[in-house]
């Protein structure tokens, strides 16, 4: 491997100067004059023949001084700087730091000829990072380079904005990108896509108004600029994906033509067409058929022939097939291709050699999810597996089974599990398997004495590497308990006693993290063994203190459950004999639990009323703060400023006239929005262990930061004091059974047949065991039986099945608790309300397929406004039409048409079809959308209007009764939602619903945190014959809660002085707004901004966002451009409104 880089290195010399019109034959300059070539060949020579690493710094320090003095000389030609930088570019790799030639390799882009230049670019791309600060230096010449007509220059500048360019110099560059996109040469136009998509990674908000331009790089007639734009769409639909199932037909087409060998040979690899394009479309295609029959019925017949094609023997075609079968699986299914699938998952499993084994086996993780059968195919060769001499092999094999454990088999996996635990040395094994037996264990467990003991082999073997969040979840599983207080003593009484047995053992040795479990357990619970004196328990752990393994925090830990087991007994001589030895210990920490216990002792009482028994979960704080009153009134009277509140410090500050500002910029805006599902449990880790969509295994590797790691950590204290945690009611959730798509192939795939007496003669004593074991793991997974797998519904009822013990007098108390913590997100929202949160209790429902606003056949938000009655005096147009639109129109462009009927009108629509639902006469004058179907059952229908209120955004949900008989307790629940926030409760009840008939609620909404287009999502339950719920989700815009904010002239300038966050941005403006003046009458009418003032070309504009976030805008034409300048106290909200003023612009 060293002969491969020495020859490398020693080539690239002679290619950086290939074409040095200075350089003769020779190597040669000229007389006396030695090439770069030569030069940096010696120094590789040099490097090469030391014998030791100080040799080689000590040589390369000298290197260094020598081409310091050289790049800094005055005198230093273009050409010379040249070959230093190569040989500077050699030293950096080696890893000594050279940042002395920075800034002249910068100089060398800026002012040499195309060679040089071309060294300077590479040497900039090598030294500097994204964030570096002397890459603004580059912006004007890449900028220059982009205008050049030389086609040289130009690919350089673009080939550096694709790898390294600042996120705020990006408008400075996007219109010439832009231009680039129609250049003649296809070159150019595929680096301005990779420069394009480069922009959407680290600043997706500022390349959303060019989309269209996406499109015909999609279709351009050069295979290399469409392959290039596949990057971009493979990330906007993971984002987004039903905004790009039109484009299906694009990319099914596109993937026949390279299945079909229509590109140039250049893009085969291996006889096989383009094999990395493929890839790439049949994970795009996978994302566009999840769960949508009319889109997956186009990809069947490509996918089809694509599985037939790929069957040259050679790895890159096992990985086509692999995501074939993937894709296959993800789309909604169809049984002769999930056929073909499965046997080509057969062909990776049974092959002999490990690597398609591996693959086998990750294809069978992610597919048993849809198709529980067909481990039942190859159950033989997975407990072949599990004994396999590659570690690789039997950690995936651990992972199948992980996905198909249910309540019968789960002893069996669980011990298998353990078995590898013990024999894995290496750390990730140890914490990913620790999580999924702690997750295992909770949710299957038979009984409470296998529960505890597979707890303490977690924590036995997996040692003080496991997570503190499995230790820490175990422990509040203890102290909340079940339904059953039976139950709960039972559990604990086993778990007391198991410590007390493992404690018996002198000689053994516990990891820390175990210890510290053992001692709060017994300190907690250990009164409820009757049989066992609490003089024992302390001299157990008197011991414990005195061995020398143990660590500060450990005994801390065991001083702490000592203390609460003295608060039950009247004296103690071991509690002595602690306080005696501690009260002299060097650990402070030790002296003064050692003193508060000596102070407690004296004080029975007291210390009963501090330490009550299973106490653990019972808040003792004082949430008034009361003992600092007199504090308070002393300070007061000595003339301390009285408190202020959060909302009134802010609004002194914007007040105040500042000339420098020295705040730190905020967080980037996230344009897009990742949602997670919320499970009816929570796992003994608190986090997910389960494999991700490509089959990996489940990766819980934690990424080292720089910042504090708040996950978990329980919120008390906030802006208006004390936030003790709000009380959960949550009921038993009892779904059906998912219909997996291996159903399908029932016919084909079932339970494998009972072998014969001769056959069972003839078997060896391994095979037999084999039988038996496949018999003990494979349980359940029957076509006739209940299928139980990680991360579907599951009938059984989850064995421990936690619930809050908090008091419910505090729940009153807790209400703000949504509010505040939703506020942390986004600091700027700062007039917030209390909120009224009602405990919803879960009902036993049966799961319809989710109806949302954002999917393609249900229409989303306009932003063509109208004004409300409270918002003419703005200016905005205020003229309404009279009759209501047509259908059509609302499905135009999957957009919704903002209307307001003639009453009449709506009286007679009314009378003819007495379910549709009709606003009040009150919300009719305000300005509203169009009333659309959320969902719908055959029993009841939900609607939803949108009505615009100076104050927040009103959503009036309309439930429709369309059976003969009357629904009881009809209850409507939303979902809390990351980035907003409902100001009322989030439940609300109709006691009954009369046959045939509509009734409504509303609910405000305030956006809480900043994007550009957000899901909320909820649902309804009612009874009927049967329990049912069904959900709904509806789809806001950051425009919904933009409201004009007048003010003066005057007031602007004072307030734009005051706020630091801003964004800029040039947008072209359209032949119909060849002036300022209808520029900014489309962004008062479609965005509701107030024009404050227009001055020549210039104009200044001001907004709010719910509640009083403002946002200022200064706007200026030149060159049929418009220069936006935003700016806000919250740093998310420029660009959010970038983004949307792009978007208007383009649609004007």
């Amino acid at each position: 491997m060293s002969d491969v880089v020495e020859r490398t290195l020693s080539v690239l010399p002679g290619l950086l100067g290939q074409h040095d019109p200075g350089v003769g034959p020779g190597g040669a300059g000229g007389p006396g004059r030695v090439s770069a070539t030569s030069r940096l060949g010696s120094l590789i020579r040099s490097i090469t023949a030391l014998t030791s690493k100080h040799e080689e710094e000590k040589l390369i320090q000298q290197e260094l001084t020598s081409l310091k003095a050289t790049v800094s000389a005055p005198t230093t030609t273009l050409r010379l700087m040249k070959e230093c930088m190569v040989r500077l570019i050699y030293c950096e790799m080696l890893g000594y730091e050279s940042s002395f030639g920075y800034i002249h390799a910068i100089k060398l882009a800026q002012q040499g000829n195309l060679l040089e230049k071309r060294v300077g670019y590479l040497a900039v791309s090598l030294f500097l990072h994204e964030n570096h600060e002397l890459l603004l230096l580059l912006v004007n010449t890449v900028v220059k380079d982009l205008q050049s007509t030389n086609l040289v220059e130009v690919c350089m500048a673009l080939t550096i904005v694709s790898q390294i360019f600042p996120r705020e110099m990006i408008p400075a560059v996007l219109p010439l990108i832009e231009d680039k996109l129609q250049h003649s040469k296809e070159i150019i136009r595929r680096k301005a896509v990779q420069a394009l998509y480069k922009f959407y990674l680290i600043a997706p908000n500022q390349v959303q108004h060019i989309h269209d331009k996406f499109r015909k790089a999609l279709c351009d007639r050069d295979a290399g600029v469409m392959a290039a734009s596949l990057h971009i769409y493979l990330q906007m639909i993971k984002e987004n994906s039903s905004g790009y199932k039109d484009l299906t037909g694009s990319f099914v087409t596109i993937l026949k033509q390279v299945v079909g060998g229509k590109l140039p040979i250049d893009f085969n690899y291996h006889s096989v067409p383009a094999p990395w394009l493929q890839i790439q479309l049949l994970r795009i295609l996978g994302l566009l058929g999840k769960d949508d029959p009319r889109t997956s019925e186009l990809m069947y017949d490509v996918l089809d022939e694509s599985l037939r094609r790929a069957e040259i023997n050679h790895n890159i075609t096992y990985a086509i097939l692999f995501e074939c079968v993937q894709t296959i699986y993800t789309i909604y299914p169809k049984s002769e291709l999930l056929e073909k699938a499965a046997k080509c998952i057969g062909k990776f499993v049974l092959s002999p050699k490990i690597n398609l084994k591996y693959l086998g086996l990750k294809a069978l993780t992610y597919v048993i999810q849809q198709d529980p059968n067909l481990a039942l195919q190859h159950q033989m060769t997975i407990i072949e597996c599990l004994d396999h001499p590659d570690p690789i092999i039997k950690r995936e094999t651990l992972e199948l089974l992980y996905r198909i454990t249910n309540g019968q088999n789960v002893i069996v996996i669980v011990q298998k599990m353990l078995d590898y635990l013990k024999e894995s040395k290496e750390e990730y094994a140890i914490i990913n398997l620790v999580g999924k037996i702690a997750e295992l264990a909770e949710k299957y467990a038979p009984d409470n004495e296998w529960f505890i003991q597979t707890m303490n082999a977690v924590f036995s073997v997996g040692g003080d590497v496991v997570h503190p969040d499995i230790p820490n979840n175990f422990l509040r599983l203890l102290a909340e308990g079940f339904d059953d207080r039976k139950e709960d003593d039972q559990l604990r009484m086993y778990a007391v006693q198991s410590y007390l047995a493992l404690l018996e053992e002198e000689d053994a040795l516990y990891p820390q993290k175990f210890l510290q479990v053992m001692s709060w357990v017994l300190g907690e619970y250990s009164s409820l063994v009757t049989d066992v004196h609490p003089e024992v328990i302390l001299t157990k752990l008197h011991s414990l203190l005195k061995k020398t393994v143990i660590t500060s925090e450990t005994k801390m830990w065991i001083m702490a459950a000592v203390t609460k087991i003295a608060s039950h007994t009247s004296c103690s001589k071991i509690v002595d004999k602690l306080i005696q030895e501690f009260s002299n210990s060097l650990d402070t920490c030790m002296r003064q639990y050692a003193f508060e216990l000596k102070h407690l002792c004296e004080d029975k009482a007291l210390m009963r009323n501090l330490l009550p028994f299973d106490g653990s979960c019972n808040d003792m704080v004082d949430a008034s703060l009361s003992f600092l009153d007199g504090f308070v009134a002393e300070g007061l009277g000595r003339g301390a400023a009285p408190y202020k509140p959060h909302h009134q410090r802010q609004e002194e500050k914007l007040s105040q006239e500042k000339a420098l500002n020295f705040e730190p910029y905020g967080l980037s805006f996230v344009s897009s929005v990742s949602s997670s599902g919320v499970t009816g449990r929570q796992s003994p880790t608190g986090l997910s262990f389960g494999s991700d969509t490509s089959g990996n295994s489940a990766e819980t590797g934690h990424k080292e930061t720089n910042t504090l790691k708040l996950e978990g950590v329980r919120r008390l204290w906030g802006k208006e004091g004390y936030l003790p945690k709000k009380e959960n009611k949550v009921g038993k959730e009892n779904e059906p059974q998912t219909v997996s798509c291996g159903s399908l192939l029932a016919g084909q795939v079932g339970d494998p047949p009972a072998l014969r007496s001769d056959q069972v003669a003839s078997l060896s004593e391994e095979d037999k065991e084999k039988q038996q074991l496949a018999s003990t793991l494979f349980i359940g997974l029957g076509s006739n039986a209940g299928v139980s797998l990680m991360g579907k519904a599951d009938t059984a009822t989850q064995k421990f099945k936690r619930k809050s013990k908090i008091n419910e007098t505090q729940s009153s108390e807790e209400a703000s608790d949504f509010q505040n913590s939703a506020a942390s997100d986004f600091g700027p929202l700062l007039d917030t309300v209390p909120i009224n949160m009602e405990d919803c209790e879960a009902n036993i429902c049966t799961r319809l397929r989710k109806a949302s606003l954002c999917s393609s056949d249900i229409v989303e938000d306009n932003l063509a406004f109208e004004t409300p009655q409270s918002l003419k005096k703005s200016g905005l147009d205020d003229r309404l039409p009279d009759s209501r639109l047509s259908q059509s129109s609302l499905f135009a462009d999957s957009n919704i048409e903002i209307f307001q009927p003639s009453r009449n009108a709506q009286c007679e629509s009314a009378s003819k079809t007495p379910l549709v639902p009709c606003l009040s006469e009150e919300l009719e004058e305000l300005t509203h959308s169009e009333v659309v179907e959320l969902c719908q059952s055959d029993a009841l229908a939900l609607y939803l209007c949108k009505v615009w209120t100076d104050d927040s955004l009103l959503l009036i949900v309309f439930v429709s009764n369309k059976t003969t008989s009357a629904l009881n307790a009809v209850n409507l629940v939303f979902e809390e939602a990351e980035h907003f926030q409902i100001l009322e409760s989030t439940t609300y009840q109709f006691p009954v619903i009369e046959a045939q008939n509509v009734e409504r609620c509303q609910k405000r909404v305030w956006m809480d945190k900043i994007c550009t287009q957000g899901i909320l999502s909820g649902s309804v339950n009612y009874q009927s014959e049967m329990e049912t719920c069904l959900e709904f989700a509806i789809t806001l815009s950051l425009v919904d809660f933009i409201r004009p904010m007048e003010m003066t002239t005057e007031d602007f300038g004072k307030l734009w002085l005051s706020l630091s966050n801003d964004v800029k941005q040039n947008i072209k403006m359209s032949s119909s707004q060849d002036s300022l003046s209808a520029a900014l009458s489309t962004l008062q009418q479609k965005l509701k901004l107030h024009i404050v003032d227009i001055i020549g070309n210039e104009g200044i504009l001001a907004c709010q966002l719910l509640p009083s976030v403002p946002c200022l805008l200064h706007c200026r034409t030149h060159s049929g451009m418009l220069a936006l300048w935003f700016r806000s106290p919250c740093s998310a909200l420029p660009d959010g409104l970038l983004y949307q003023c792009q978007k208007v612009m383009e649609e004007a």
